[in-house]
């Protein structure tokens, strides 16, 4: 174990948290405001917690909440680090691997996208069930040992994908799926660039969520992901994508998103 994940733990630990839930989730862009929802809670801001990356992006506000979510004790990631903040494609590589440290065993993760499909109308929520990393780095350039060369085939966990489509379908939520391609951001992709994605078969674009899959896998953890479209993608029936946008759809997504969630922690063994 390196020295920040010790560090992560031990401040953990401190404030009460000896173990943490086998189910994780990670909440993107807009959609922290489930956490609030979390009974009996105990929350820790990421500054508190040595390796965590504290967040520069509005909508992410950088806690750890672990607290009961449908009477169910689940750890809520409350905003992530983003490759654009600070150049650093492994910034949730602690918190992915003091969370599996301590207990983690499902980390579910969500984010705003672009949508790249026209019957997708903006706050569609997508199951994601394969990536495309079009970013050009990787959270595991630079580590040492065997356990950089993680498989994916099998990225996005097939029995979290079923249990998604029974919460949704519990929750009375339309839940549609597709491939989530990863730019690196921070500014929004080109015409050129979303006609690119499209030949090469992606249905959502994104700054995120890709690495975190990457690192949780190499840890061992099982890996579902829920996209709301916010947006769509350049280019696309006169999507011109802003992030005032992307927080506004969000926000008008919180309603199904909170009841598929709900649901998912239902379900999810």
């Amino acid at each position: 174990m390196d020295q920040d994940i010790g560090g992560a733990i031990v401040a953990l630990k401190k404030h009460g948290l000896d173990s943490l839930p086998p189910l994780g989730i990670v909440l993107g862009s807009g959609l922290g405001s489930f956490a609030d929802e979390a009974a009996e809670a105990i929350a820790v801001g990421y500054a508190e917690l040595p390796g965590f990356p504290v967040p520069s992006v509005e909508g992410h506000a950088g806690r750890l909440v672990v607290g009961a979510i449908e009477g169910r004790r689940v750890a809520l990631f409350q905003g992530r680090g983003h490759y654009y903040e600070r150049g650093d494609a492994s910034a949730m590589r602690v918190a992915i691997d003091a969370f599996k440290n301590l207990g983690g065993a499902t980390l579910l993760l969500t984010n705003a996208a672009g949508g790249l499909r026209s019957e997708w109308k903006p706050p569609a929520l997508v199951a994601v069930t394969d990536h495309i990393n079009f970013s050009g780095t990787n959270p595991l350039i630079g580590h040492a040992g065997g356990d950089r060369f993680v498989p994916l085939t099998r990225a996005y966990d097939p029995e979290l994908i079923r249990t998604l489509r029974r919460a949704a379908g519990e929750a009375d939520v339309a839940l549609h799926e597709g491939v989530y391609m990863w730019f690196s951001g921070p500014s929004f992709e080109t015409p050129a660039e979303i006609r690119a994605a499209q030949i090469l078969g992606a249905d959502l674009v994104g700054m995120s969520t890709v690495p975190e899959v990457i690192l949780a896998r190499r840890a061992g953890l099982r890996v579902g992901a829920v996209s709301v479209v916010t947006n769509y993608a350049a280019g696309l029936s006169g999507g011109d994508p802003s992030h005032d946008e992307t927080q506004e759809y969000a926000r008008l997504a919180a309603d199904q998103f909170k009841r598929l969630l709900r649901a998912f922690v239902r379900q999810a063994a």
